[in-house]
């Protein structure tokens, strides 16, 4: 079984990693740096969903920022 091998450029992966932990603490799961295996499957759950959530947010208002700069 082959194994998933792209890497992050490192800037992205601090990126990544600072948008996580704000994440976090803003739905209020104790996150820490390195492992987090403590974690139940809800929090861990709770911190991707909302940086999916801020993603689509901030990608959405990028779309209406250019639509209205069109017209």
């Amino acid at each position: 079984m082959s194994r998933n091998t792209r890497q992050l450029v490192p800037e992205a992966r601090e990126a990544l990693n600072r948008f996580k932990m704000e994440v976090a603490n803003e739905v209020g799961v104790n996150l820490k740096q390195g492992y987090n295996g403590d974690l139940t499957s809800r929090e861990a759950g709770s911190v991707g969903g909302g940086m999916v959530k801020n993603m689509i947010k901030s990608y959405e208002q990028s779309l209406a920022g250019q639509n209205s700069q069109s017209k």
